[in-house]
């Protein structure tokens, strides 16, 4: 069995089968569709996006391109970061900044009937939420949320308080856990990379498609010696012999909790899966990371 090249020594075919593309989304388009455009132009069998978007949401979509689609689950809990205008239906109250300030909690909402998830009450955080502008009847807000947050639900409540009614106007995504708008490409710019690695300019794909480690970033690392990655890539769970060190520059070298997601990499950073913690990494003997998706 043959381990993945390190992540920065990687060939075109291997990032094009194991990477990921920060797109931003353009209007017009689903999620799912600037998914299928993008599994189209880069010749792979499948693609995931990192979290649905509305038609007409643009924004921050990361794709995980060939073998890395197996990871998607590491976006379901990721914090994901939007800008949007409350479009109020009245003059805003002299006391809006504490209202929408009253919202940076724990909220519930109930998904929209259109919505393709089971409508039932349920709990979602509000990180952050900032007033970034003021003009007329209309904010400009900055929100911080739990994946799965209906933003405009959240417009609907806050023009409720304040007692003038309101609804969502523009909306924009800038960031999907460690993905943010500082390093987006678009459909076009990814076409015409692709064009230009045809003959034989690799740079500007090699600029937007990223190693698919670059997904990981925010999880504990386990690294695991060569030898037991390849038991891994047969489907055997990684055991405490095979296990080098724990830690990341990322999270730090603490060692992560019983129960906590990890992903093992070998000693130069490919990764190798996605697995769960259920015992100490520093011990001589015994299971270590029950695996949950093997990504060799």
């Amino acid at each position: 069995m043959t381990l993945r090249a390190p992540p920065d020594e990687r060939d075109l075919d291997s990032l094009r089968s194991f990477g990921v593309v920060n797109l931003d989304k353009p209007p017009g388009p689903s999620a799912h569709q600037v998914a299928a455009w993008i599994r189209d132009a880069t010749g792979q069998g499948r693609v995931a996006h990192g979290g649905t978007l509305d038609p007409k949401v643009t924004g921050c979509l990361p794709v995980l391109l060939g073998d890395a689609a197996r990871m998607a689950q590491v976006f379901d809990d990721a914090i994901k970061e939007y800008v949007t205008v409350l479009e109020l239906h009245d003059q805003a109250p002299a006391d809006i900044t504490d209202i929408v300030a009253e919202f940076e909690t724990d909220i519930y909402q109930k998904p929209p009937r259109k919505s393709a998830v089971k409508r039932q009450l349920r709990s979602r955080r509000i990180h952050a939420l900032d007033i970034l502008e003021r003009e007329d009847r209309r904010l400009l807000l900055r929100v911080q949320c739990a994946s799965g947050t209906y933003i405009r639900k959240l417009c609907h409540d806050i023009g409720l308080a304040a007692g003038t009614g309101g609804h969502m106007g523009d909306l924009r995504r800038t960031a999907t856990g460690s993905f943010d708008d500082g390093s987006l490409s678009t459909m076009h710019d990814l076409v015409d990379a692709l064009a230009f690695a045809e003959d034989g300019d690799e740079s500007q794909l090699r600029e937007f498609i990223q190693p698919a480690e670059r997904a990981l970033v925010h999880l504990p690392q386990v690294t695991i010696a060569p030898s037991a990655a390849r038991e891994v890539a047969e489907g055997a769970p990684v055991y405490a012999p095979g296990v080098i060190e724990t830690g990341s520059a990322e999270v730090g070298d603490a060692t992560p909790e019983t129960g906590a997601q990890v992903v093992c990499v070998t000693p130069d950073g490919a990764a190798v899966c996605l697995g769960t913690l259920v015992d100490d990494p520093d011990g001589d003997s015994g299971l270590v990371v029950e695996l949950d998706r093997v990504l060799v």
